[in-house]
């Protein structure tokens, strides 16, 4: 589409009623990133408060017209989805507004290929606009969903604003306390005796379920020790003499949110550490491959329909609407002449209308079977079915499905092929009971029992565990010297190697509570299968796999290198100098912040002369910090910190396997290194 132009959806697709818009960019360094957001309208262009505003720090419609699903990489850079369900919209609503904003105002000019798309229930692609004029704007509309004679419509807009997510809210009749410039500032989180409707965020993290032992989250930020929360003062009931003053309008504050991880459970009572907890899913009796994926796959249905926050995290990517959830396991449904059994069903109620999804799930590492996902595929589109769900210890990447399907494409009704990871499944109930907090206690300790059921050892739920039956001979080929550019082997690796570095993405996300993504310098119009090749002709030549992720809020992104030929594994920051001191205060004060680090960390300094930097490491740097001072009148640029160890040679089931020396390569990192670092830094413009 061109900017201004329009188009009713229904002509685009019989399937409209509930779509997702992906807001889309790349970043050439690598370190661009915005946050998207949803304003509902009335026909006076106006919201009809501030809780028509969707954005991070309020996600969710309560209606379920409005999700954000948070951002996921694709081939071209970053994707951040919105789910709408069109049919919730609220008849007074006259518009919703697609927008999106970057932090501390940050243009837009500085990302490539922002984009909006839209896709259907059947994830069939309808339209998409590209902006291409950005420069000093840091909020843009891509775009707005409109009614017009009781029919929705889509118009390319594109219009930008220089004053940042504050200016563009306040256009459309949002209250704004303060910029989201501001970056101290915190928003009013209470807990559930603070609500008025008594309904609050509260979450618990003891192993029995009871109103009187959840935590609650608070307004501070995370620290190893949280402050205990404390009752409101009291207020004095207003006497007859006097009447009670007007209440002022809640002013919408867009800092980011601040919650604080949840209280540590309280001791237990077992008389000695060989007591077992009695846990609601038992996973240490299961043997076969078949017990693990029956068992997990009825564990993780049941869990979805009794917590309906988790549910919707889950379904809502694939299309679902927010209603009242069923599901279901080994149901028999006819296909020619033996009727077929997948492994599980959800159905969703909404209005009288039903969605549903079919199940396929895998557990221990066992790949899923392209004729068994063909036959839900065809079952799904004669029965009028929304989605087939696949389930498995894979992580699914764009450009490289996990199982080839074919779809007829005479068939009017669509289905859309959707794929989670247990990983992603397990980071999706961290995120909620130990950063968001879910609305009963006793949802919190389901959430619980199922997360301790997904990392118990004998489950088959792990995440990613097996490099594939390339990785030996690729391996082997870089030892002897023999692997050559060109080789499929190769660039098999390097998928596998984008997957391990999307779950520890997922692992870390998870504990962490905020955004980590990997970081993809793509450039303009490389698609994702070019991209691995050259990257596979790199590892031929230099025997090294490389990567980067960036979380939020951090000093920097951790970049993390896999050299295949002397087996060693190394990760890596790279922080900025400041503007402003003195370079011996600079690097004191470096020492100071890693006091807590390991005595091997290596800190190299970065110039802008032809020479390197001086380095050590920290043990030989910590009695000397002038030490990283140039000898000549190079200007310090920054700083590199680096952490090296032998990684495991094996597939990653044993102890010393690959997979498991990047994560917990990239863990120690982050908690020795990089969480002791300030993160203002990070956010400098």
């Amino acid at each position: 589409m061109v900017k201004g132009a329009n188009v009713g959806l229904a002509a685009l697709s019989e399937a409209t009623d509930s779509v997702t818009v992906g807001l889309g960019w790349s970043s050439p360094d690598g370190d661009g990133d915005a946050d998207v957001s949803v304003l509902l309208l009335t026909a006076d262009g106006k919201v009809r408060s501030n809780a028509d505003f969707f954005f991070y720090n309020n996600p969710t419609a309560e209606d379920g017209s409005v999700q954000l699903l948070g951002q996921t990489p694709t081939e071209a850079g970053t994707e951040d989805r919105i789910q709408l369900d069109l049919t919730a919209v609220p008849t007074d609503i006259d518009r919703l507004v697609i927008a999106a904003s970057r932090h501390q105002r940050a243009p837009f000019g500085k990302l490539d290929n922002l984009r909006v798309e839209l896709t259907d229930l059947g994830g069939e692609r309808l339209l998409g606009f590209s902006i291409t004029d950005a420069d000093s704007e840091s909020a843009f509309v891509f775009g707005e969903i409109y009614r017009r004679n009781q029919e929705w419509k889509f118009r390319a807009i594109g219009q930008g604003y220089d004053t940042g997510l504050a200016g563009l809210a306040t256009d459309f009749g949002i209250e704004i306390e303060d910029d989201e410039n501001d970056s101290d500032n915190e928003l009013d989180v209470r807990d559930e005796n603070d609500r008025a409707d008594g309904t609050g965020g509260a979450l618990t993290t003891d192993p029995l379920p009871g109103a009187e032992e959840s935590a609650a989250t608070t307004t501070a930020p995370a620290t190893a020790n949280p402050p205990t929360t404390t009752a409101p003062p009291a207020v004095p009931a207003p006497t007859t003499d006097s009447a009670p003053e007007p209440t002022a309008p809640k002013r919408l504050r867009t800092a980011k949110k601040k919650v604080t991880l949840p209280k540590a459970p309280k001791p237990s009572l077992a008389e000695n550490d060989a007591w077992r907890t009695a846990r609601l899913f038992p996973a240490s009796s299961l043997k076969s491959d078949r017990e693990r994926e029956v068992r997990a796959t009825s564990v993780l249905l049941s869990v979805m329909a009794q917590v309906p926050e988790f549910g919707r995290r889950l379904t809502a990517a694939f299309g679902a609407p927010a209603g009242r959830t069923e599901t279901f396991t080994e149901v028999s449904l006819p296909h020619g002449d033996s009727p077929k059994r997948p492994d599980g069903v959800i159905r969703v109620e909404r209005a009288g209308r039903l969605w549903t999804a079919l199940v396929e799930s895998k557990t221990n590492g066992n790949p899923l079977k392209a004729d068994q996902v063909q036959d839900y595929m065809d079952i799904a589109a004669r029965r009028g079915y929304e989605a087939v769900i696949t389930l498995s210890n894979d992580v699914a990447l764009d450009g490289s499905p996990l199982v080839a399907v074919k779809v007829d494409g005479r068939r009017k009704h669509k289905v859309l092929l959707g794929h989670l990871s247990w990983a992603e499944v397990a980071y999706q109930a961290k995120t909620l009971i130990r950063h968001e907090g879910v609305s009963n206690p006793a949802h919190a300790w389901l959430l619980q029992e199922l997360l301790h059921y997904l990392q118990h050892e004998n489950s088959g739920c792990h995440g990613f565990q097996n490099m594939g039956p390339a990785w030996v001979p690729v391996r082997k080929g870089i030892d002897d010297e023999t692997l050559a550019t060109g080789d499929e082997r190769a660039v098999q690796v390097v998928e596998s190697w984008e997957r391990l570095v999307r779950q520890v993405c997922f692992q870390l996300g998870g504990e962490l509570g905020v955004k980590v993504l990997p970081v993809q310098r793509t450039r303009r119009g490389e698609d994702a299968r070019a991209r691995r090749t050259e990257l596979a002709d790199r590892l031929c030549t230099d025997g090294r796999l490389s990567a980067e992720i960036r979380i939020d809020d951090a000093a920097g992104s951790i970049s993390i290198t896999a050299d295949l030929r002397v087996g060693k594994l190394r990760t890596s920051t790279e922080i900025p100098a400041p503007e402003q001191g003195y370079p011996l205060s600079w690097v004191k004060r470096l020492i100071r912040q890693l006091a807590e680090a390991p005595a091997d960390l290596h800190v190299e300094t970065l110039t802008d002369g032809a020479a390197a930097g001086p380095r050590g490491t920290l043990e030989k740097l910590r009695p000397e910090p002038g030490d990283l001072l140039p000898k000549d009148t190079s200007r310090i640029t920054g700083f590199r910190l680096s952490l090296s160890k032998s990684m495991g040679s094996t597939r990653g089931n044993a102890e010393t396997g690959f997979i498991r020396s990047v994560d917990d390569a990239v863990e120690r990192f982050h908690s020795t290194v990089l969480v002791h670092l300030d993160h203002r830094a990070a956010r400098r413009p």
